[in-house]
């Protein structure tokens, strides 16, 4: 079957946007498409299933990119996944379970094992659709991570995929990025570029075209097309903390909703839904800031270390900022990680997360949490504030406690999760994805003394995908994308 590869020239230059968009536009010509990312680095996640129906966890891009092909997301569109936590390791995630934690050196002598459970994956996927539309990661131009790369050019190898080559014009430079690419990389993993698409561009393509032809000449590619800046690209799912600081809702509400970023933040695309409200303003607060005393509600968001977070928000006097929040009648609200930190304790007994440690969390709830288990990773449903809300849990531990006896949340199953303070003004949940439907959100809101839009999340990131694949048919040469990708063939 067909596929085509988007690499970059870089980190951030949007090859999970132009695969996604891409993705959408081949299903919206009647392709079955899926899509596939070797090796992801990602702390936001998504909570899937493999062919056996066994809970697994993937890249939240590769789960947006499976949206834009309408269908449902599996293990093998992202076989490998690494969780950046404390200390200079990575949680390693293959076929959705976690096989074990590495540091950074580690992992660079032991993933060219994983090539085959990568290949598994891939040719998996390949057997169920018309075209696999692959995306890479980082970019090929870091030469010193060549040696037993899967991501980019190892894999595109190995499978015969013919790659097409990202740049980001926004950033500047990008005829060299470009260039310069072809320059520096092995002259066998340069023959499987087949051309380059420039992105992000603002502004009269026109202008552009003495560059586009200089590309072309200066590293014997073509060009696919030259793709606008995609203002849609804000309403898909968060993925990458390199953008973090540079997020804020474009509302200027009369409700400021601040959020710490901490500094292994995860699961942070929780918070796009309530980009989508008018009465809201979302702050994301970047290190060496102080949380706004303006602030509505505090949202704690998910961590891939609790325990290393929780110090990094008393370094930077934030626990000072929550309290004071609280004793001034504001509301805290924390997810999954920030649940935990809202907490009297977190033991991590085991060093599951970093070293062994017990400390004292926030004191905000009646509740302690134990880390250790089996990784709890599945969707539900159920009922908050009196409205329904649908998400998933991916966490390790428990939470438990008086405070656990006034659960947020009413799973379906009658179970409770979450808890909640005997002043009304604190809680905390495991539930990923609680402030995606419009009733859930509203009913928050309407607690801080605002209205509700109204806005469904999951069609506005559904109309988004649309409106991306239709300024892709407009500004790219898809048909020459599928020719290209009829050229793919197991070579290695």
């Amino acid at each position: 079957m067909a596929a085509v590869m988007l690499q970059g020239t870089g980190s951030d230059v949007g090859k999970s946007v132009l695969v996604a968009g891409l993705c959408r536009a081949l299903a919206n010509r009647g392709l079955t498409v899926r899509p596939f990312k070797p090796q992801n680095m990602s702390n936001n996640a998504a909570v899937t299933a493999d062919a056996n129906g066994n809970w697994g966890e993937i890249g939240r891009a590769q789960a947006t990119q499976a949206l834009a092909c309408r269908t449902e997301p599996t293990v093998d569109m992202n076989p490998v996944l690494l969780k950046p936590q404390a200390d200079r390791t990575s949680q390693l995630i293959v076929h959705g379970r976690v096989r074990g934690t590495l540091a950074a050196g580690n992992y660079r002598e032991a993933r060219a094992a994983l090539l085959g459970d990568v290949m598994a994956s891939y040719r998996r996927l390949r057997a169920q659709c018309d075209v696999v539309v692959v995306e890479g990661a980082g970019s090929p131009a870091e030469i010193n991570l060549r040696h037993g790369d899967i991501a980019n050019m190892g894999f595109a190898r190995a499978a015969g995929v013919p790659v097409v080559l990202v740049g980001d014009i926004d950033r500047g430079g990008v005829i060299a990025a470009i260039v310069g690419t072809r320059a520096v990389i092995d002259p066998a993993d340069a023959a499987m570029i087949r051309g380059f698409l420039i992105n992000k561009f603002r502004g009269d393509p026109a202008l552009f075209e003495d560059g586009y032809r200089d590309i072309a000449r200066l590293s014997g590619w073509r060009g696919f097309g030259v793709v606008p800046w995609l203002a849609e690209t804000v309403r898909l799912p968060s993925e990458d903390g390199v953008v973090l600081e540079r997020r804020r809702s474009a509302s200027s509400g009369r409700l400021l909703v601040a959020c710490p970023i901490t500094p292994r933040i995860a699961n942070f695309d929780d918070l796009d839904p309530l980009k989508l409200e008018p009465e809201i303003e979302l702050a994301m607060i970047p290190p060496g800031r102080p949380i706004p005393a303006e602030a509505a509600l505090i949202i704690l968001p998910g961590s891939k270390a609790t325990i290393a977070d929780l110090a990094a928000i008393r370094r930077e006097g934030w626990d000072i900022d929550i309290l004071a929040h609280h004793r001034r009648g504001g509301a805290v609200l924390g997810l999954c990680g920030g649940y935990q930190m809202l907490g009297r304790r977190i033991a991590d007994p085991h060093g599951i997360e970093g070293p062994p440690a017990d400390v004292a969390g926030l004191g905000l709830l009646d509740v302690e949490t134990i880390l250790g288990g089996d990784k709890m990773l599945r969707h539900v449903s159920g009922t908050a504030l009196g409205a329904r809300c649908d998400g998933y849990e991916m966490h390790i531990g428990t939470t438990g406690g008086p405070d656990a006896a006034r659960a947020l949340v009413r799973l379906d199953d009658g179970r409770g999760d979450g808890a909640s303070s005997a002043d009304g003004l604190v809680a905390g949940t495991y539930i990923h994805g609680l402030l995606a439907d419009p009733g859930q959100r509203a009913a928050w809101i309407a607690r801080l003394g605002g209205v509700g839009g109204g806005v469904d999340y999951r069609a506005s990131v559904d109309g988004a995908l649309d409106a991306i694949a239709a300024a892709l048919e407009r500004h790219v040469d898809i048909d020459a994308l599928l020719a290209l990708s009829a050229q793919a063939g197991d070579r290695e």
